[in-house]
């Protein structure tokens, strides 16, 4: 048997990157947490950030310094979400919401990892959060 616990994002400060994080999710940052390994939990799988001391940040869409991975969120009211995580530092680099409203945009984070707000069609907000169509 096989199960995804973490996934690990290099970057060169732990708790500083670990914070905005926790603050775009709405999350805590879990106890424990140091200068070298910071994380947050999602249910069965932790988001967690490793002190890398040479780290070379990703310059998307460079591709001499490509991105490594990306996280995409999914929101229910993408500008109230794009003034938060603006505020918290993130850079806005790409947006491809159609004239229908659906789309994402990229950002990168504050050690630029590229990251998309989303709204797609199709997905219904609950109290427990987004809900997909069984046909989309």
């Amino acid at each position: 048997m096989l199960r995804l616990t973490d996934f690990i994002i290099d970057c060169p400060d732990t708790m500083k990157l670990a914070a905005f994080y926790a603050e775009v999710t709405g999350r805590q940052v879990k106890a424990g947490s140091d200068e070298n390994w910071a994380g947050i939990r999602f249910s069965e799988i932790e988001l967690a950030f490793i002190r890398v001391d040479d780290y070379r940040a990703p310059q998307w869409p460079d591709r001499e310094h490509p991105k490594q991975f990306h996280l995409d969120f999914e929101v229910d009211d993408i500008e109230a979400e794009q003034n938060r995580v603006l505020a918290l530092g993130a850079t806005l680099r790409q947006d491809s919401i159609g004239p229908d409203g659906f789309g994402w945009r990229v950002y990168t984070d504050p050690v630029g990892h590229p990251f998309c707000l989303c709204r797609n069609k199709g997905v219904t907000w609950t109290e427990q959060g987004p809900t997909w169509s069984k046909s989309d």
